[in-house]
């Protein structure tokens, strides 16, 4: 990659996290959101399957909503990561993984079985 490439790039990045800045200023005082880490995102990951699957109302319109393509997706995205991370996770993190897989698989395929009848 040439410089003026690099630069490009660059100035992108530092403009777009300048804006983040500015729309968290705009948040209630108080605000903090919380720490990244992977348990906290798997389980994000989890509530929108749980959306997906009709467990759950959708948050923004509080109804539920039955969407069993993106319920598929979204445990398939954890069931990669479960096998791209093997190894690297601690006991806590691997359990709440494979706990949160095994819950998701049978409300899936519970629902897909609904279906069929």
């Amino acid at each position: 990659m040439n410089e003026e490439a690099k630069k490009n790039i660059d100035e992108s990045w530092k403009n777009e996290a300048k804006k983040e800045k500015e729309e968290l200023e705009k948040q209630p005082e108080g605000f903090v959101p919380p720490e990244p880490d992977f348990s906290f995102f798997i389980t994000t990951l989890s509530l929108q399957a749980s959306i997906a699957l009709g467990i759950i109302p959708n948050p923004t319109t509080n109804q539920k909503e039955e969407s069993l393509t993106q319920a598929k997706f979204i445990v398939d995205t954890l069931s990669m990561l479960k096998d791209k991370t093997t190894g690297n996770l601690n006991s806590e993190e691997d359990s709440l993984l494979e706990n949160i897989l095994y819950e998701l698989r049978m409300a899936y395929v519970s629902k897909t079985k609904g279906e069929a009848k």
